[in-house]
């Protein structure tokens, strides 16, 4: 039986959803925090506030054995692009290599297990890579991120620019990072083997603009597109795309046909694991009405860049 505190690793410590987690976990005094992130610029930064950090490029292997040294718990997460299944794989068998012993995943909304959305299959496989190395695993499973609204151009000019007329469920990352956070502390003995699902509230784009325009005091106009329109919001030069960007406005198309209807479902494990509901879009709103006012009065025609 382990007598030390647990090293946890985390990957993407500098990003928005890493960002939030690290700042959960370093609450704690029952764990070492190792926060990881790959600009050897933030290091110093991330050490200061944290009392520790280190690097590692997912797309650099060599970086990935000092990083993962005396590591007993890993959060796996990647970018949003088709490297993210070899920096998978790699960081992985690197960890079996290490003697890491418990996997967090972040993955995605995945409740159909045949589904062919491309990103959806990808989280799958390495879900089954994961299992196949023996780790001791746990897979959360959010549904889309509230947050979105706040990075991706998706509101500007009073509008409301989604690619789905249907239903989708909503999940906040801070509600997500409070979980996530809690399974890394608790570990193996209380979360190995366990699936966790993260959507709070389903809503289509008709509802998300009335409660944004009630909250805001702006009248929020919905803007709603086609699955080929979110790839020429991307940019002109479609050759450029990531086939992440594809995945994507692929799953919009079979979230509208009905192909992945499974989006619009509600599945709340934070009553699991936290003890509560998840934020709704309208406490959520509430949080971020500030941010949300200024990303509605924007006037350019920034492309959306999805990842």
């Amino acid at each position: 039986m382990q007598n030390h505190k647990p090293v946890i690793l985390l990957l993407g410590a500098t990003g928005q959803m890493g960002q939030l987690v690290t700042e959960e976990l370093a609450r704690s005094h029952f764990m070492t925090l190792r926060p990881a992130a790959r600009k050897q610029e933030q290091l110093a930064m991330l050490a200061a506030r944290y009392g520790d950090s280190v690097y590692i490029d997912l797309d650099q292997p060599h970086t990935f054995t000092s990083a993962l040294q005396g590591v007993n718990r890993l959060f796996l997460l990647t970018g949003y692009s088709v490297s993210m299944v070899t920096q998978s794989k790699t960081v992985l068998d690197a960890a079996k290599k290490a003697g890491v012993e418990h996997i967090v995943h972040l993955g995605v909304f995945s409740e159909a297990w045949d589904c062919t959305t491309p990103h959806f299959a990808w989280h799958q496989l390495i879900e089954t890579y994961i299992k196949h190395l023996e780790f001791k695993w746990t897979f959360l499973h959010p549904n889309c991120f509230f947050q979105n609204l706040l990075n991706f151009s998706l509101l500007k000019k009073g509008k409301f620019r989604w690619y789905t007329s249907k239903p989708c469920g909503w999940i906040a990352l801070e509600d997500l990072a409070e979980a996530t956070a809690k399974i890394l502390l608790e570990g193996p003995e209380k979360h190995h083997g366990k699936d966790y699902w993260f959507s709070t509230e389903s809503l289509d784009l008709q509802k998300l603009t009335q409660i944004l325009s009630n909250k805001t005091g702006k009248h929020v106009t919905a803007d709603l597109q086609s699955a080929e329109q979110f790839l020429k919001d991307q940019g002109s030069d479609s050759t450029s795309l990531d086939p992440y960007a594809y995945s994507v406005a692929e799953s919009f198309a079979q979230i509208e046909d009905g192909r992945m209807a499974f989006i619009g479902n509600v599945k709340d494990d934070m009553q699991i694991l936290c003890n509560r509901r998840g934020l709704s879009f309208d406490q959520w709103v509430k949080h971020h009405k500030t941010k949300l006012i200024q990303c509605l009065e924007l006037t350019g025609d920034e492309n959306i860049n999805w990842g």
